[in-house]
């Protein structure tokens, strides 16, 4: 039997290991670089930066969902899901749809106006996944981002000062 909990600072140790689990399966083990105790601060104690789920079959952990708050200047609050894994041996039998099901109820109860999250264009199950349920695959929108000595970088460049 399933259950869809949300996480407690106990489960930290599992989260950052399935954390470790996902970035082995999207191919991209050397882009962790937070620790098991900066998840902890971020997520249990002081400034709660993100909430997360575990999902728990016969009471044992098979995966999480880690998701937190957005502001969309034209639709106003938004709920983000940043990961959701769960492990392959546990995949294809609707945990999954009854996480991201979960997770719609959650952004519905809490007033948000729209539930988003990005997937890899090659991850076929998830699309097919995000298809079935009726979800918007926006192709017009680009990924941005600067990271760690890109920021560094950026901010360094004497033609871009403040």
């Amino acid at each position: 039997m399933y259950k869809i909990r949300q996480a407690k600072k106990a489960d930290s140790l599992f989260i950052y290991q399935k954390i470790k689990d996902l970035a082995k399966f999207e191919k991209a083990e050397d882009q962790v670089l937070i620790s098991a105790d900066q998840l902890v601060k971020d997520g249990f104690e002081e400034e709660k930066l993100f909430n997360a789920l575990i999902i728990d079959l016969d009471s044992t952990p098979i995966g999480f969902a880690l998701y937190y708050n957005r502001y969309s200047t034209w639709k106003g609050k938004s709920l983000y899901l940043e990961d959701l894994y769960i492990d392959e041996a546990h995949r294809k039998n609707g945990l999954g749809l009854k996480t991201m099901k979960y997770l719609a109820q959650l952004a519905r109860d809490t007033a948000c106006n729209r539930f988003e999250w990005q997937v890899l264009d090659w991850n076929m199950p998830a699309i097919n996944l995000y298809k079935k349920i009726g979800a918007n695959l926006d192709s017009e929108w680009i990924n941005c981002k600067l990271e760690g000595p890109e920021i560094v970088q950026f901010i360094s460049q004497d033609k871009y000062q403040i």
